[in-house]
C-alpha cells in the first residue's frame, strides 16, 4: 500500500477553508448589523404563507415574483435595503433587482440568521 507523502495538505485545506467561510460570515453579518442600526428595511422575498409561518418583527413581505411590481414603493435615494428569504437564494434575486435600481442593498440570507438582530 502507498503512502500519501503530502497527507498534510489534506488538513491545511480544510482549515483554510474553515476560514475563509467563517471570516466572510462575520464580516457579512457586520454589514447587515450596521445596516439595520442606520434604518435599513428588511424585505422578506418568501411567499405570504411561508412569511406568516414566521419572520422578523417589522420587515416587509413581497414575495420575489411580485418585486418588480412593488419597487416603486421605495426611495432609491434614502432606503437602505436588506434581502431575506428561506435560504438566501430568493433574497440574492432580489438584491440584483434592487441593484439594478440603483438601491444600497445587501442580501442578509436567511430571515431566522437575522431574528436577534433586530
Amino acid at each position: 500500500m502507498e503512502t500519501l507523502e503530502n497527507w498534510w495538505i489534506i488538513p491545511v485545506l480544510i482549515t483554510t477553508l474553515w476560514i475563509i467561510i467563517k471570516y466572510s460570515g462575520t464580516k457579512k453579518r457586520k454589514i447587515v448589523e450596521e445596516l439595520i442600526n442606520n434604518g435599513a428595511k428588511i424585505i422578506d422575498v418568501r411567499t405570504e404563507s411561508e412569511f406568516k409561518a414566521g419572520n422578523i418583527k417589522n420587515s416587509i413581505n413581497i414575495p420575489l415574483s411580485d418585486l418588480n411590481k412593488r419597487i416603486s414603493d421605495f426611495n432609491q435615494k434614502e432606503d437602505k435595503i436588506i434581502t431575506v428569504c428561506a435560504a438566501g437564494v430568493r433574497a440574492e434575486s432580489a438584491k440584483i433587482i434592487f441593484k439594478e435600481k440603483g438601491f444600497e442593498v445587501e442580501n442578509g440570507g436567511k430571515w431566522s440568521n437575522l431574528k436577534g438582530l433586530v
